[in-house]
Parts: structure tokens; sequence; C-alpha cells
């Protein structure tokens, strides 16, 4: 079963179990698959698919910061709510251990001196990491191996 096939059946899901907020969350990921479609005149495939909602995953986050920067709990708990829904369709990422030892052969890799040599670190890792790996912790990692170097 494809992702497209499986977002649509856990739609139907939510509809029938009255998850008015799941179905919301599911809604909006079928209007962006939707908009890509109609947009660029192509089927999406699963890695589009995944492509599409890590970005409206990345939007969540962004959106969490700032509700939080300006004390609006009520509408970070929403975006929380949709994040969790979005996780759902995401594939296991690499746990901390296993980013931590990457970030090391990346770096040792790229001969990278300093906070300067980000970009090469990066671009080392990038291409290695699975879908669903966290690059925001990803860069975290490499900053502060940089830092430390």
């Amino acid at each position: 079963m494809s992702l497209k096939e499986q977002i649509t059946d856990d739609m139907k899901a939510a509809m029938r179990a009255k998850a008015a907020g799941k179905l919301g969350t599911i809604r909006l990921i079928i209007a962006e698959i939707k908009r890509k479609e109609v947009d660029e005149r192509i089927d999406v495939n699963d890695d589009q698919a995944l492509a599409i909602i890590e970005k409206m995953i990345k939007q969540r986050k962004d959106s969490i910061a700032q509700f939080e920067a300006g004390n609006r709990s009520d509408l970070a708990d929403i975006e929380k709510a949709e994040l969790v829904v979005l996780e759902a369709y995401m594939p296991a990422g690499l746990s901390e251990a296993q980013i931590s030892a990457a970030v090391a052969d990346a770096v040792a890799a790229s001969g990278a001196a300093g906070p300067q040599d980000m970009g090469k670190v990066m671009a080392i890792i990038k291409p290695k990491m699975p879908k669903g790996t966290d690059m925001g912790l990803v860069s975290t990692m490499i900053k502060k191996a940089l830092s430390g170097a």
C-alpha cells in the first residue's frame, strides 16, 4: 500500500471515529499532496509525499516555537497535536547515539577544523541520513562537535 493510500484510509477511519483533530490534519496532508500534483502535473510517489510531510513537520515545529515565545500556549497545543499526527507517517529516524557516531565520522572524513567548516560536514552527512531523522538535532550535534574541535 502506498503512503497516499494509507493516508486516505486513515482519513476514512478518522471520519468514522469522528476524530476531528486528526481528520483536519490528514486533510491538510492530502491537500498539500494534491496541490503538488496539480502544480507540477505529476503523480506524487512515496518519497515526494514524505518530503511534503517533512516540510509540514518543520513548519509545525517553527510555529510551536513562535507561539511559545509569544505566550500562546493554546495555539502551540493545536500545532503539537498536528505534529503528532504528521510524525506518525514518517519512518523511524536514527537514535541520538547513531547520529553522534555519524557526526564523528563525518567530521573526521571532512577534516573540519571549526564552526566555519559546518557546510562541509553537513554535505557529507545529509545524504547518509535516512528519512525521518531530525536534521535539527544533527545540526546541533555538528555545531557541538565543531566547537570542541
